[in-house]
């Protein structure tokens, strides 16, 4: 659910709040977090890597894992909170020898729910299970990229992937970008769709909550001079005098395919289509 505050003068515009009402108002567990050290976008000499970042409000990062590491261990949701660090929002869960762990939290996920990684035909929200034990046209999250690898994708707020059958070793998965790629059917996923689905319609509303995010302002490249943007110079309202806009080191931008990884793309069965 969305709230949102009052606008009191005409410096401010309609801000809205996601309502965390329903996230645990305590501290994370300690043995859970660890110490995030800001880098503001600069690298080990100082210089400027990443444009557009620093400052921001501090915080530690949660260790996130997920329950196929417990394969077959019925978990207990013991908490939903709130993460800093990421958009989507998390659930404490408690193993059967006491351990507690962090894992991303699926939609409609309830506190004291219990929820397990295994092969069992019977699946519900929050449940974890290999892409081939899933039943086809459900939705899923949180999808494990290569078996008993550690990357994974669809993680993000409000993100759901749908799967479409197996054919033979993997599975054809449509992901939220409209994609449809092939992913081997040993790979985890997890039922549902990622929580905090309302973030998208979410207003800023001001600048100072940019800053406390760990975001610089930014300027077009109009604006600057032709010495710091290939856009830049001229008086006035002027175009920037390219056939084709250019990133600021004089690259092209805004429809220039920057995909390098060819080994994947035998992976993709239909790719996504262009939002321009």
């Amino acid at each position: 659910m969305i709230r949102t505050k009052k606008r009191i003068s005409s410096g401010y515009i309609k801000e809205s709040f996601i309502d965390r009402s329903m996230l645990s108002k305590l501290r994370p567990v300690r043995s859970l977090t660890s110490k995030k050290v800001s880098g503001s976008g600069r690298d080990r000499l100082g210089h400027v890597s990443v444009r557009h970042r620093g400052g921001g409000a501090k915080r530690k990062y949660r260790l996130i894992t997920t329950l196929d590491e417990f394969f077959g261990q019925e978990a207990k949701v013991i908490s939903l909170e709130y993460d800093p660090n990421r958009n989507a929002h998390l659930a404490l869960i408690e193993l059967p020898d006491g351990a507690k762990k962090y894992i991303i939290a699926q939609d409609k996920l309830k506190i004291n729910k219990k929820i397990k990684a295994s092969d069992d035909v019977y699946q519900s929200v929050g449940d974890r299970a290999r892409l081939e034990k899933i039943r086809p046209s459900t939705e899923i999250s949180d999808i494990q990229l290569y078996p008993n690898a550690r990357k994974f994708i669809a993680r993000a707020a409000g993100t759901k992937a749908t799967l479409m059958a197996i054919e033979g070793d993997y599975a054809l998965v449509k992901l939220p970008s409209g994609e449809i790629r092939k992913i081997h059917k040993r790979c985890f996923a997890s039922i549902g769709q990622v929580s905090n689905v309302e973030h998208a319609q979410l207003r800023i509303g001001r600048a100072g909550r940019v800053r406390h995010m760990g975001l610089r302002p930014s300027v077009r490249g109009k604006v600057m001079s032709p010495r710091a943007h290939p856009h830049g110079g001229g008086e006035g309202v002027n175009p920037i005098g390219l056939k084709h806009p250019k990133t600021p080191w004089g690259r092209p931008a805004h429809g220039k395919k920057t995909r390098r990884n060819k080994l994947s793309g035998k992976f993709i069965v239909r790719r996504a289509k262009s939002k321009r």
